[in-house]
């Protein structure tokens, strides 16, 4: 997988992504340079999601992708106490408008996280 851009504006690049494996039919991507940065791609090639773990195999990030292959929302997983108010990993939601991730997102509702509970396994199929 490319990312940044690449594949909206028709540029072919390098992968900079592999499939290590799958959680209830979402891919899970690690980097294949493991010195850049450990962020899921801005855009989606044919996939409506990714998933990122920690390098230990547990849940950092969930991304939607809208029809437009376009990021729509993430889920991660970590400390934010501008929601929380304390330094505890919780699961919170950042949507994105016209390509901008909001600053601070928010908790998972209780419908969100049954939604959405079964992409946050550790480990990978």
């Amino acid at each position: 997988m490319g990312g940044r851009g690449t594949f909206a504006s028709g540029r072919k690049v390098s992968y900079t992504y592999k499939t290590i494996g799958k959680i209830a039919g979402v891919k899970v991507l690690q980097k294949i340079n493991p010195k850049d940065s450990a962020a899921l791609p801005e855009e989606a090639h044919s996939s409506k999601a990714y998933i990122l773990h920690y390098s230990n195999g547990t849940f950092k990030q969930y991304r939607e992708f809208n029809t437009n292959h376009s990021a729509k929302f993430d889920i991660d997983y970590h400390s934010e106490p501008q929601i929380s108010g304390h330094h505890e990993s919780i699961y919170h939601i950042h949507f994105y408008n016209n390509g901008i991730r909001d600053k601070v997102g928010r908790e998972l509702s209780p419908a969100e996280y049954k939604k959405y509970k079964k992409y946050f396994q550790r480990g990978v199929k």
